[in-house]
Formats: structure tokens, C-alpha cells, sequence
């Protein structure tokens, strides 16, 4: 590793530790040439996932566009961003986990759903309402049935 101040690449490693949940190590360093320290991150590269467009186009998976779906949906809900995050986190490590390198963006919607029907009732009919693209009201009163519907089921399990 190349010192940032004096560019030689002899450094030793002072001290490692976990960073970002764990996906992340930072590591300290002093550059054996000047004795100055810096820091250092190492991430687990990342094979790119493609996404799969209805209309048969390609682009690379984007978190931040789940991310904003989900807190345009959580929009004016009693809901932390911590927790939100966390639970965009949870579809991401989803995809990732159980896909191949290139995903339909209609997996994608549902993994989202799947998560959001039972994060937030509000939030899961907000998402619903776009990614179904509901043609008129009695298409919103089914989804909303059989929110209800799975709810009640969930209480008596």
C-alpha cells in the first residue's frame, strides 16, 4: 500500500477492525518510510448486477432507486430512516443472495413488496398502487383484501 504522503509502498498494519456492519475493514497504517499514518478500507468487490427492464433493456442495479421508492412510499409515516434503510438493506442482501447476475425488474418490485407488506400497511398500498399500476379504484379494494386477508391469517398463526 502506497504511503499518501510520501508515496513508498512499504507500510505495516497497526490495526484492523470491522467497519460498516461488518462488510468493510479499516485498517491503520504507518508508512515505514516516513512514520506516518493513515487509514485505510477494504470491501468485498462486488460482482455488477444487471437488471432487466420490461421492455428488454439493461441497466446495473441501483440500491439508491429502491432506496428512493421506499421513502417516497414511507412518505409522512411514522417510520425512523434507520429503519428504512435497514429494511433496503435486507432486499438488497435478498437479491444479491438468491439471483443470478442479470434480474427482471418485475423480481425486484416483488421482493420489494414482499418486504413492505410487513414493514408498513401504508407503504406496502403506496408501492402497490405504482409498481401494479392499479387502473381504477376496485383494483386498489382487492389489494386492499387481500392485505387484509393475509393480516388476519398472520394473527391466527
Amino acid at each position: 500500500m502506497k504511503c499518501p504522503y510520501c508515496k513508498k509502498g512499504d507500510s505495516r498494519v497497526i490495526d484492523s477492525r470491522a467497519a460498516e456492519e461488518g462488510t468493510t475493514i479499516r485498517r491503520r497504517r504507518e508508512c515505514m518510510g516516513c512514520g506516518k499514518r493513515f487509514t485505510t478500507y477494504e470491501v468485498v468487490e462486488k460482482v455488477p448486477l444487471m437488471v432487466v427492464k420490461s421492455d428488454g433493456r439493461r441497466e446495473v442495479f441501483s440500491r439508491d432507486k429502491i432506496l428512493r421508492g421506499v421513502i417516497r412510499s414511507c412518505e409522512k409515516r411514522d417510520l425512523s430512516m434507520e429503519s428504512i434503510v435497514a429494511l433496503v438493506n435486507d432486499i438488497e442482501r435478498d437479491i444479491r443472495n438468491t439471483m443470478d447476475r442479470e434480474v427482471p425488474s418485475q423480481e425486484i418490485g416483488r421482493f420489494v413488496m414482499e418486504r413492505l407488506k410487513n414493514f408498513d400497511d401504508v407503504a406496502y398500498i403506496r408501492f402497490a398502487s405504482v409498481y401494479r399500476k392499479f387502473a381504477d379504484v376496485s383494483s386498489f379494494l382487492e389489494e386492499l383484501k387481500e392485505l387484509e386477508s393475509s393480516k388476519k391469517t398472520e394473527r391466527k398463526a
